[in-house]
Formats: structure tokens, C-alpha cells, sequence
């Protein structure tokens, strides 16, 4: 699953989701982009993409996907003091890797 938050100021908010979710649970960072590890197979991303953050889910379960799309998504969301959801799209792993 992906989705995309627009915003003008990406950097910040990718910063302040590594600070708040990184006490709870693993978080890569390196160069504009984070995963969170919330469990084996139970991964979050978010990347900076021009004039927003790009995020992703992944995970076995219904149940596990529901809960990283909150980590990443419903946080960002939270954190920008906006009243919106995140449009998270299915988008096959193949098509993901190579940007089609």
C-alpha cells in the first residue's frame, strides 16, 4: 500500500515521525526517507518526494496492515494539524519497485 501526503515542508514532518514513532519501535533513516520496523513483515516507509512525503505499508495481516498505516500515515496527518485521511492505494510490489 502507498499513498501521498502533499505539504510544503516534508523534511520537517518526516523528522518529527522519526522522533515520535522511533521511541516505539525500529527506525532506519538515512537521506529523506525512513522505515519503521513495528514487527517481522510489519514495515513502514516514508520518503520525501517533492512537494510531499510518499508512505508505504507492508504487512501479512489486516490487522498488521491497519496498524502501520496508523503509525505512518494517520501520525503524519496528525502532526501537519490537518483533519484529513490518507488515500492509501494497493499498489502490486513489482510495479512499486521500478516506479511504473
Amino acid at each position: 500500500m502507498t499513498a501521498f501526503i502533499a505539504t510544503d515542508r516534508p523534511a520537517r514532518y518526516l523528522k518529527q515521525l522519526v522522533s515520535h514513532v522511533g521511541r516505539k519501535v525500529t527506525v532506519d533513516e538515512a537521506d529523506g526517507a525512513a522505515t519503521f520496523r513495528l514487527a517481522p513483515g510489519v514495515v513502514g516507509t516514508a520518503v520525501i518526494e517533492g512537494d510531499g512525503l510518499r508512505v508505504g505499508a507492508e504487512a501479512p495481516d489486516a490487522e498488521s496492515m491497519a496498524r502501520v498505516q496508523h503509525v505512518v500515515g494517520d501520525h503524519l496527518v496528525r502532526f501537519m494539524g490537518r483533519g484529513e485521511t490518507v488515500d492509501w492505494q494497493d499498489v502490486p510490489a513489482a510495479a512499486d519497485a521500478d516506479g511504473s
